[in-house]
């Protein structure tokens, strides 16, 4: 049974940092396709960033240039960097593991993977 959890969240003030971690068991990363989705209240479910096995990544317009996704495929574990926060990033974040081998479109690997519960990020102003 593959368990997904993601850690890290909290409360941060506008232009501060947090970074945010996930891993998984029953679940290999190696070749698969990894990435971070968030959720704010209200809001539609955005896909954050994705991470394919060779280390390429995509990223929604919204986070370019502030926050970077990385993995270590030895420790299981994925990251999310987030830095220069605002108030708009405040939402619950998910980790994804993917089950595929290769990275779909942003947004893609929403239905092609497993889910952590969600960690929460809140950004004050």
């Amino acid at each position: 049974q593959v368990q997904v959890v993601e850690s890290g969240g909290g409360l941060v003030q506008e232009g501060g940092s947090l970074r945010l971690s996930c891993a998984a068991s029953g679940y290999t990363y190696g070749s698969r396709c990894l990435g971070w989705f968030r959720q704010a209240p209200g809001k539609e479910r955005e896909a954050v960033a994705t991470i394919d096995s060779d280390g390429s990544t995509m990223y929604a317009d919204s986070v370019k240039g502030r926050f970077t996704i990385s993995r270590d495929n030895a420790k299981n574990t994925l990251y999310l960097q987030m830095d220069s926060l605002k108030p708009e990033d405040t939402a619950m974040y998910y980790c994804v593991a993917g089950t595929t081998i290769g990275c779909p479109p942003l947004g893609g690997l929403s239905d092609l993977g497993y889910w952590g519960q969600g960690t929460q990020v809140t950004v004050s102003s």
